[in-house]
């Protein structure tokens, strides 16, 4: 496993984060596939030992479930201070007005909620699941500040919105010295790049890290074009909505991750995730596993070594789409 600076901050995470909302209680939340801490653990105790070191979970994943086992997994595997566990909020966890969105209440309150799901005083990467246009961002900037001044967060980060909302947020946090967002977790693959007009760019400027989300696209691009026959492929409502504007070209793409595979004597994963791990100013996709051979595939990707050429090829098919996933 490789290490970095988590952007221009002083975390360091490593080259791969393991996407936790794989693991929770399945008939909890909209994740069918989800795996129990039975059979979670393994993974976890072989992502440790394989220098795995970052932890990407959201209060929302099986309603605070995966939280849970998040916490419960580290706690056996890992000394606290030797990992990174990034959390996020957001998302709806009950009817009342402090269990969604970005206000001050529901910002502080979920907050606590996760530190208790996840047994642990601290969180290092507290990220805003989403922009909420509900709130003024003031609000949410100074919540977030205040977190980390009380030592319950060590560091702040945002996920997927358009770019001048998420420079509308640093610019607050700017002028009132609060604390600056260190990373964006975006929605970034070989077939959905739109992220490379003005997000990455910026990100780069400001030297902020990123965190792609779904590098293998909902593992399209770890199996051959149209196989749905996996079951989170058959369940997953939300990856069900993605992916379908520009079907041909897809194919194309996923095609040329399959030439290269079989050329490099690879795997589709490890090549799809070494293009994302190529790409400025990505710091580590994240990788939600439910078999050991997908974390295999996400270790092995980093030391996979793309030459200009296979980039190139891998690039060239792509056709310009709306963004998704907001």
């Amino acid at each position: 496993m490789e290490y970095t600076r988590l952007g221009g901050s002083g975390l360091t995470v490593s080259r791969i984060v393991l996407g936790c909302m794989s693991f929770g209680d399945p008939e909890r939340g909209p994740h069918a596939w989800s795996l129990g801490i039975d059979d979670a653990r393994p993974l976890v105790r072989a992502a440790i030992e394989a220098g795995i070191t970052t932890f990407d979970t959201a209060n929302s994943y099986s309603l605070g479930d995966s939280e849970v086992i998040t916490g419960r997994l580290i706690g056996e595997f890992a000394r606290r201070d030797d990992v990174v566990i990034a959390t996020k909020v957001y998302g709806r966890m009950g009817d009342g007005p402090k269990d969604s969105g970005l206000s001050r209440a529901a910002i502080l309150t979920q907050a606590d909620a996760s530190l208790r799901r996840l047994g642990t005083d601290y969180i290092d990467l507290y990220q805003i699941h989403r922009w909420d246009p509900a709130v003024p961002i003031e609000e949410t900037m100074e919540a977030l500040n205040d977190l980390v001044r009380a030592g319950k967060v060590r560091y702040i980060g945002a996920s997927s919105m358009w770019t001048w909302q998420f420079a509308k947020a640093q610019h607050a946090a700017d002028l009132h010295g609060w604390t600056r967002f260190v990373s964006m977790q975006d929605q970034y693959s070989l077939i959905m790049r739109e992220e490379e007009r003005e997000m990455l760019p910026y990100c780069a400027d400001q030297g902020v890290g990123v965190l792609p989300w779904s590098p293998l696209a909902r593992g399209r691009l770890a199996r051959p074009a149209g196989d749905t026959s996996t079951h989170r492929s058959g369940t997953d409502h939300f990856g069900q909505q993605l992916y379908r504007q520009q079907e041909e070209s897809d194919r194309r793409v996923i095609e040329e991750v399959g030439a290269i595979a079989a050329e490099r004597g690879v795997t589709r994963a490890q090549v799809a995730l070494a293009w994302v791990l190529h790409q400025h100013p990505v710091t580590a996709p994240i990788v939600g596993v439910t078999k050991r051979t997908h974390l295999d595939d996400a270790v092995a990707s980093v030391g996979l070594d793309l030459s200009a050429e296979e980039l190139e090829r891998l690039a060239a098919p792509y056709v310009p789409r709306l963004p998704e996933g907001f």
